[in-house]
């Protein structure tokens, strides 16, 4: 139930990320302003809706993470994290409205992220002994 719980936050941060970004880009830039509080409310209603439920997904994220700590080891779960870069990466090239260039260089980081991971979960001669 804890992996479980780690990868319910992974999958969450990870939308999170994906709908703040859609929703910020669907905004004027920032001003001070009682016309950038219009275009906000108004103009772009489905931007502010993504933008809170993007919020939620943080918080219900949050509250995923804490009942997989009281399950799993830090060391363990810790890692699980890294794997938004991942699924966040891998969404924004897919996603057309992200419309985020392919690079080599960004495929080798998840490569490397993604290794990372492999290592750390696979199991090592001395445990396999016991």
């Amino acid at each position: 139930m804890g992996y479980f719980l780690a990868f319910m936050s992974v999958l969450l941060v990870s939308a999170a990320q994906l709908g703040m970004k859609w929703a910020m880009v669907q905004f004027p830039p920032v001003t001070f302003s009682l016309d950038f509080v219009y275009a906000v409310l108004f103009v772009h209603p489905l931007g502010l809706l993504i933008l809170f439920l993007g919020l939620l997904a943080y918080a219900l994220s949050m509250g995923c993470w804490f009942l997989a700590l009281r399950r799993i080891p830090l060391s363990k779960a810790y890692p699980l994290l890294s794997l938004s870069y991942v699924l966040v990466w891998a969404a924004a090239l897919v996603l057309p409205w992200l419309n985020e260039p392919f690079s080599n260089q960004k495929l080798l980081g998840v490569a490397v992220i993604f290794i990372g991971l492999l290592l750390i979960f696979m199991p090592s001669k001395h445990a396999q002994q016991r």
